[in-house]
C-alpha cells in the first residue's frame, strides 16, 4: 500500500492510503487538516502543499490558476487537486487552525434515496439548496451536509457532544438537569451551541452558506433529544417510562434556526424517538441497513455509551438497549480515548510483543474500544489473562503496559472490569432478543455493527472473546454510524420516512430489566471466552 510521508516541525507523519483520494481528503482524516475553503474543488487555492519527494501527477488547469510558473517548479501544489497513487513526501505550507471538530470518514455507501421533498423557499438565486443530517449521541454529535438537489454528501464533522463535561453517560446528564432547572438550561445551550460550532466549522471551512439550508433532521436516544428540547427528561428515571414513547420532541425547533445560522424558514425536524431508552437513531440505523427488507434474520448491534440492538426475524423487529457505558467509546478508561487521531485502534501480537496501530499514524496518546478488544484477545492468548478477567502473576500491578515511554499506555484491571460488564450487556440483549423471536446465531445471515467502535473491530477477536455471536465472520459487517446514514436518508426523502413510520409498527420493545434470568445471562456473559 502507498504512503504520504508528511513532513511536519514535530516529525514525519506516515498515512498508508488506497489510490482514488485527493491528497486534501487524505490529511482530512488527520489532526493535520489543510487550509481550505471550497471544498476541495480548486476554487480557493488555499490547500498549498510542497512536493518533497515522489510523484504527484501534473498540474491540473485549476491549479494553473492560483500558481505561478516559479511555483510549480517548486513543488507547490493545490493538496484537493492531488490525486496520489504512489509514495509521496508533501510539507504543509498552509496548516489549518486546530479544530474540535473533525471531518466525517467517507460514506461506505452510495445514498438510494434521491431527494425528492419539496424545495421550501428556494429562490432563483439559490442554486443549491442544503440540507443537514444529524446525529445527537451521548458521546459524539455527527453531522453530514448534502445538496439537496441531487443525491450527494458535500461535507461533515463529527466532535465530542460537549454534554460530557457534566457527565458521560445519560443517566448523570438527566440526574443533573432533573434535581437543578438551571442545570438543565445549561445541558441545553451546550448541545445547541455545540451544533453551531460545528455548522460554523463546516460552513468556513467548506466555503458554504449555512443559509442556504432549508432543511435539517436530527435523530437521537431519547434522553439526549429531552435534554435538548427541555421536555420530559424526568420521565426517563422513571420505570414506567421505559417501555413507553415520551413526548420529548421540542415544540417548536425553529428557534434554533438563528443560533444555527440557517435560511430563515429552514424546516427542523426531530424524529421520535421509540421509546424511553430506544432511540429514533436505532430505527435510523435499520432503515440504513435494510434491515427489514428481507425475510432473512439480521441483528443490528449500535454501540456506544447507551448500546441500543434491533434483531430482524423476518415479521417483526425486536429492539432493546443496555447500558452498556464509556468503555466502547474509550471513556472511563485509564488510558482511554475515543476512536480519534492518536488513537490506538489495532493491537497484534509479535514474537511476544504487542504492536499497536495508531489512527492518523500519530504518536500514540491513548487506546479506543476496538484496541481495547485486540488486546484482551491477545492478552487470553498469551496466557497473560483468564476468562475471569485477572492478569497473569508476571502482569505488573499497574497492568499491561501497550507503550513505555514520554506518555505510558497500560490497560488496568478496573479497564479490563469495565469492559467485561459493558460486553456482558451486548452479549445478554442480543441472547434475549434471539431467545425471544425463537433463533438462534447461527439463524443469522447478517450481523451489522454500528458506531466509532464498530467501525474498526477486529471481528474475530471480538468473536474470541465472546463479544459478538460465533458465526461466520463473512456475515458481520462494519459499518461506523449507521445512525447517522438513515438520518441522511430521512433528510432526503418522504419515501424514507414512511418506511421508518412503517418500522415503528413492526416493533417489539423487551425491556433487559424485566427478564428474570437478567443477572444469571449477565455472569454468564462476564466470562471472556467465545458465546
Amino acid at each position: 500500500m502507498p504512503v504520504v510521508t508528511i513532513k511536519l516541525d514535530e516529525g514525519e507523519r506516515h498515512l498508508p492510503f488506497e489510490p482514488g483520494v485527493s491528497l486534501r481528503e487524505l490529511l482530512d482524516t488527520t489532526d493535520i487538516r489543510v487550509r481550505t475553503a471550497c471544498r476541495g474543488i480548486g476554487a480557493c487555492g488555499l490547500c498549498r502543499v510542497q512536493i518533497e519527494a515522489g510523484d504527484a501527477g501534473e498540474p491540473t488547469p485549476g491549479e494553473y490558476l492560483h500558481l505561478d510558473d516559479a511555483e510549480l517548479a517548486s513543488g507547490i501544489r493545490l493538496a484537493c487537486q492531488i490525486m496520489p497513487t504512489s509514495d509521496v513526501q508533501v510539507t504543509i505550507l498552509a496548516r489549518s487552525p486546530a479544530s474540535a471538530w473533525r471531518n466525517l470518514p467517507l460514506a461506505n455507501r452510495r445514498f438510494e434515496y434521491l431527494s425528492t421533498f419539496p424545495h421550501r423557499n428556494v429562490t432563483p438565486k439559490m442554486l443549491r439548496p442544503y440540507g443537514v443530517a444529524i446525529d445527537l449521541g451521548t458521546t459524539h454529535i455527527s453531522l453530514a451536509l448534502h445538496t439537496l438537489i441531487g443525491h450527494h454528501r458535500l461535507a461533515g464533522r463529527y466532535g465530542l457532544n460537549p454534554q460530557i463535561a457534566v457527565g458521560s453517560d445519560v443517566i448523570t446528564r438527566v440526574v443533573a438537569a432533573s434535581e437543578d432547572m438551571e442545570q438543565a438550561r445549561h445541558l441545553h445551550d451546550l448541545v445547541v451551541n455545540g451544533i453551531a460550532e460545528a455548522l460554523f466549522d463546516l460552513g468556513l471551512r467548506e466555503g458554504l452558506n449555512l443559509e442556504q439550508v432549508t432543511r435539517l433532521t436530527l435523530v437521537g436516544n431519547t434522553a439526549m433529544i429531552a435534554l435538548l428540547s427541555g421536555r420530559n427528561y424526568a420521565q426517563l428515571l422513571d420505570p414506567r417510562y421505559w417501555m413507553q414513547a415520551i413526548d420529548c420532541v421540542p415544540e417548536d425547533p425553529q428557534i434554533w434556526i438563528d443560533p444555527w445560522g440557517l435560511h430563515p424558514e429552514a424546516e427542523i425536524v426531530i424524529i421520535p424517538p421509540l421509546a424511553g431508552f430506544v432511540g429514533s437513531d436505532l430505527l435510523a440505523g435499520v432503515l440504513a441497513m435494510n434491515l427489514a427488507d428481507t425475510s432473512e434474520p439480521a441483528l443490528l448491534i449500535d454501540f456506544g455509551t447507551n448500546s441500543e440492538m434491533a434483531l430482524w426475524d423476518g415479521t417483526t423487529l425486536w429492539v432493546t438497549s443496555a447500558a452498556g457505558g464509556p468503555a466502547f467509546e474509550g471513556s472511563g478508561l485509564r488510558c482511554g480515548m475515543p476512536a480519534d487521531p492518536g488513537a490506538i485502534y489495532r493491537v497484534t501480537l509479535s514474537d511476544g510483543a504487542f504492536v499497536p496501530s495508531v489512527i492518523a499514524d500519530t504518536a500514540p496518546q491513548g487506546i479506543c474500544g476496538s484496541g481495547l478488544v485486540d488486546l484482551i484477545a491477545n492478552l487470553i492468548s498469551a496466557d497473560l489473562l483468564t476468562s475471569v478477567g485477572r492478569f497473569a502473576p508476571q502482569v505488573p500491578d499497574e497492568g499491561m503496559f501497550i507503550v513505555r515511554g514520554e506518555r505510558n499506555i497500560v490497560v488496568t484491571r478496573k479497564d479490563v472490569d469495565l469492559f467485561q460488564r459493558a460486553k456482558a450487556a451486548i452479549g445478554t440483549g442480543c441472547q434475549v432478543l434471539l431467545r425471544e423471536a425463537g433463533l438462534s446465531a447461527q439463524d443469522l445471515g447478517r450481523i451489522c455493527l454500528g458506531g466509532a467502535f464498530g467501525r474498526f473491530l477486529d471481528v474475530r477477536n471480538a468473536q474470541a472473546i465472546g463479544l459478538l455471536p460465533n458465526i461466520n465472520p463473512d456475515r458481520v459487517e462494519l459499518y461506523g454510524n449507521t445512525a447517522l446514514l438513515g438520518c441522511e436518508d430521512l433528510l432526503r426523502s418522504p419515501v424514507a420516512c414512511e418506511r421508518l413510520n412503517n418500522l415503528r409498527t413492526r416493533t417489539t420493545m423487551i425491556n433487559l430489566g424485566q427478564c428474570d434470568d437478567f443477572d444469571e445471562l449477565f455472569f454468564e456473559n462476564l466470562f471472556l471466552q467465545p458465546s
